[in-house]
């Protein structure tokens, strides 16, 4: 199978010089030839996996615990504007 590098890298929209598109036209033919060597095995009787340390994810259920309403969470601020943190501004209009 002969692979159309200058194809691929336009549709990846990346310039190539002819010295790149030799070294790529190479490494995606072994990368090609590689696969195509890898259909060749023979996994008939072998059980799909995905993954082989037997790891497990260990989860938990989330729990949410009461917080502060809208008051509470206003009673210790120093400047609240229509129930709101009021703060200095840090950006400018320029």
């Amino acid at each position: 199978m002969k692979i159309n590098v200058p194809h691929v890298a336009k549709l990846a929209n990346l310039p190539i010089s002819d010295k790149e598109r030799i070294t790529f036209q190479k490494q995606l033919q072994e990368t090609v030839d590689y696969v195509e060597e890898l259909n060749r095995v023979n996994t008939k009787n072998v059980e799909p996996t995905s993954q082989v340390t037997g790891l497990e994810n260990i989860v938990r259920d989330d729990v949410t615990k009461p917080s502060l309403n809208q008051k509470q969470a206003l009673s210790n601020s120093y400047s609240t504007h229509n129930g709101f943190f009021k703060v200095n501004a840090i950006l400018e209009n320029e």
